[in-house]
């Protein structure tokens, strides 16, 4: 008998049978564990939301685990650890075991349960996440089927095979009541695995709480390792191959490097194990075309001293050779790429500019004077700028890093201008200096096209969630935090349980605004509302009081969800204060920050800078905090209590206060949520966008009402008489209306008030930093004393020059809204 190999599909699994064909095989196996209904808390969780580990129960060894608290383990320059997801024979629950004289702590915890289903089928029987898998495993399936009556040689027949349905054609030689055998395809299995809640990692030497858990020794010692070798450790969870046993080799391909892992003594086939691999050679990119310059050393600088020059119109950072004196010529290269016009990225006209080195080709922040790099002034309230710098640690679980987050002085902070993903580079500095003189929207569109490069194929798996209206914040966290890094770059499905919508992107959509609309509601006691803009939030520093048990969960959860948002270019529904846009985009902190936050404590601190002798104050390093009604007061430097404020250390003093109130108030939240973000979003890509942009960027353009806007203006200084009539406001309304589109409204907006948030009743009730009313306004000053529009964000008024056509207020008024910010200062 002729045998045939057709192509089938269907909804159930396949059989082999011999004898008839329509008889089905059983079901392939599957496992699932129960769900009771409500979880099993190993703690006890406070408002908002009663969280805790769930008690999972697994009734097969075969599961693929994709979820756990793991430990590490050094073998031969690479770490392991492994979690069971059933019974092992090798090692009993909880039993430590030694490999090679090193201490690992076994995973006792099942942490995943999985569900196979033929053809396409899924089992979205409770809420939480799932790893959604599709294979084709097992062997061919043959099947027997009779030639129906009426069909001809060539001609197709429809037939039943197992639980598919086929379509067979009949071959020349065979005629109706012929038996023939064909061949099917294994069917495709879809698996849904259910995946645990991992749990935060505290810092080494930092305490548990707010549901982190205190590092592992074994962790601390990769942390501690990769830190000494002058690096970061990076984890990876991979799955030990079918048929592989303790003590038997595998090889696994991480970021574009194979390497050889031997399964540890508690670990088997289908679990996961957790691999922290030596520190790899990165593959070097294409050799760019570069171009050699000579250079003069400008006066004054000394051996090793750091000055910046114009080449190829790019400001570049260069350090004088040893031995070289002013006078003498250097030479160095730099890559050659296409630069649109002659710009400078710059820093607020405050000579804060954002450089690259030559020597690693690394953006870095440098004050500059008379094209000269100066140091910083402490005490100047102008200058004076720190950045935030955040380190990666490896935490417990692989799937949840941890780091640690300080402010130092601008001059130090460094961001990498390449993005290498799996050896291949992704992102050069010849790409951010292309495109971070583009508009808006190109950037945008450029941003968008490299995160499709950084999603997960399909293929290789997507992440369904399931969430209950009634308790929606509370299953996405435990949905969002269930997942790994690669994980938040996978395809995502969300269904609401209980409804029959169908995730086309009108879900995501609705789960993104819910989610965001619930976590930054104050009466959750996360976020507050800033007392200098009621249109922006604030992180509570009370967070831990109001949800003791949990607060730094939800604050690593939305730094998740705002990466993944921009991401998949959605938008959340908060906006927050200014320098949360600057510490997620790493951008310096000055004082004037300080001011848009509190400005009755930067006047303070300002005349004590202007005090002849301030220990006349009789201050000490502390600052009080009030919570709850209970004023405490807390060190602003060790032993702070015991440390007077004098002439001399009052720098560090008025350092310290910023850093304080900027970030060291809130570090603990801050930290997550930027780590919660780069989970998602690598930091070199945004490089390209100011923090006016990224607001832009997750909140979206506001709907502004341009004759609510007029009437609520007022008008001072050379406007004051005419107001309105006055021929520059005049202009003024009709380039806003007219000329300007909706982003460019929105910057306005920015550059004036601080914010693109418009208040919920208009801007009858527009706020100043004080939180009194004060409502837009347009100041008159001549032309000759200042060329360009200013802003005071502090009274939300505009400085306008009384200038003498429409096309130079066009020219000025849309330049200053564009670069102001961050923006681009002309060279």
């Amino acid at each position: 008998m002729p045998i045939f190999r057709i192509m089938g599909g269907g909804n159930g699994s396949s059989s082999n049978n011999n004898n008839s064909s329509s008889s089905s095989s059983p079901a392939p196996p599957s496992t699932r564990s129960t769900y009771p209904g409500q979880r099993a808390s190993a703690r006890t969780s406070t408002y908002p939301a009663q969280r805790g580990s769930a008690s999972m129960s697994v009734s097969s060894a075969s599961t693929t685990s994709s979820g756990f608290m793991p430990t590490a383990v050094h073998r031969s320059g690479m770490s392991l650890s492994s979690s069971s997801t059933g019974p092992n024979p090798a090692t009993a629950p909880g039993q430590n075991v030694v490999i090679r004289g090193t201490h690992v702590a076994s995973g006792a915890a099942s942490s995943a349960s999985s569900t196979a289903t033929g053809g396409g089928g899924e089992e979205p029987s409770r809420p939480g996440a799932f790893a959604v898998t599709r294979t084709s495993s097992g062997p061919a399936q043959v099947f027997r089927v009779t030639v129906p009556a009426g069909v001809r040689p060539g001609s197709e027949f429809s037939v039943h095979a197992g639980s598919r349905r086929v379509r067979v054609r009949c071959p020349p030689t065979s005629r109706p009541g012929q038996s023939l055998q064909i061949t099917l395809p294994p069917e495709p299995i879809t698996t849904s695995t259910f995946l645990k809640v991992a749990d935060l990692t505290s810092p080494e030497g930092g305490e548990s709480g707010g549901g982190a858990v205190a590092m592992s020794p074994e962790v601390a010692e990769v942390n501690r390792a990769a830190s000494a070798k002058g690096g970061t450790a990076q984890s990876f969870l991979v799955t030990i191959p079918p048929d592989v046993y303790p003590g038997m080799q595998f090889t696994v391909s991480l970021e574009g490097q194979r390497f050889m892992v031997t399964c540890p003594p508690n670990a088997g086939p289908n679990m996961k194990v957790r691999i922290v691999p030596p520190t790899v050679r990165e593959e070097p990119c294409a050799a760019p075309k570069t171009q050699v310059f000579e250079v003069v050393v400008p006066p004054g600088v000394r051996s090793g001293q750091s000055f910046t020059l114009m080449a190829n119109d790019q400001r570049v950072l260069v350090t004088c050779p040893p031995s070289v004196v002013p006078g003498q010529k250097i030479r160095f290269q730099l890559p050659v790429q296409q630069i649109v016009g002659n710009i400078k990225l710059s820093y607020e006209g405050n000579a804060w500019q954002r450089t690259i080195r030559v020597d690693d080709l690394k953006f870095q922040w440098v004050r500059m004077q008379n094209d000269q790099v100066v140091e910083e002034d402490k005490v100047d309230f102008q200058h004076a700028a720190y950045v935030r710098k955040l380190v990666f640690l490896e935490g417990n679980d692989a799937r949840m890093r941890t780091g640690s987050l300080e402010m130092n002085s601008a001059a130090d902070a460094v961001v990498d201008s390449k993005l290498v993903v799996n050896n291949k580079t992704l992102l050069s500095y010849a790409d951010i200096a292309t495109v971070q003189g583009k508009t808006l929207e190109e950037k945008t569109t450029w941003f968008q096209n490299l995160c499709t490069q950084l999603v997960v194929p399909w293929e290789d798996g997507h992440i369904k969630m399931v969430v209950r209206r009634s308790v929606l914040l509370h299953d996405s966290v435990d949905a969002i935090m269930s997942l790994s890094r690669e994980d938040m770059r996978k395809r995502w499905r969300i269904e609401f349980m209980g409804e029959q919508g169908i995730d086309a992107g009108g879900l995501m959509r609705e789960w993104f605004q819910l989610v965001t609309e619930q976590i930054f509601d104050p009466d959750k006691g996360l976020w507050l509302s800033s007392q200098s803009n009621q249109m922006c939030m604030t992180i509570n520093p009370a967070s831990g009081i109001s949800c003791p048990d949990d607060h730094l969960v939800y604050f690593r959860f939305l730094g998740r969800v705002m990466g993944r948002a921009l991401f998949d270019d959605q938008l959340i529904k908060g906006h927050m204060v200014r320098h949360f846009y600057k510490h997620m985009l790493g951008w310096p902190i000055t004082f004037h920050d300080l001011e848009l936050d509190d400005e009755g404590y930067y006047e303070s601190l300002k005349k004590l800078a202007r005090m002849d002798d301030v220990s006349m104050m009789c201050l000490d390093f502390t600052a009080t905090e009030e919570r709850m009604g209970v004023r405490t007061e807390v060190d602003l430097v060790p032993n702070g209590a015991m440390k007077e404020v004098t002439n001399e250390n009052l720098p560090d003093y008025l350092e310290a206060n910023l850093k304080y109130r900027m970030l060291e108030r809130t570090k603990l939240q801050m930290t997550e949520l930027l780590l919660g973000f780069y989970d998602v979003v690598p930091e070199p890509a945004l490089t390209v966008f100011d923090h006016q942009e990224l607001e832009l960027l997750l909140c979206g353009l506001p709907k502004i009402d341009m004759d609510d806007w007029q009437v609520n203006t007022i008008y001072s200084g050379l406007y004051e008489t005419k107001g309105r009539q006055n021929q520059v406001v005049e202009w003024f309304w009709e380039i806003v209306r007219n000329d300007f589109d909706q982003e460019m409204k929105a910057r306005l907006l920015q550059f004036v008030t601080g914010t693109s948030g418009v208040p919920s009743r208009g801007f009858s009730v527009l706020q100043g930093n004080d939180g009194n009313i004060k409502k837009f306004a347009i100041h008159g000053v001549d032309r000759a004393s200042y060329m360009y529009p200013r802003a005071h964000t502090c009274f939300n008024r505009i400085d306008l020059p009384n200038y003498e056509t429409k096309k130079e207020l066009l020219e000025k008024l849309k330049l200053a809204v564009t670069t102001s910010a961050v923006g681009f200062g002309m060279e």
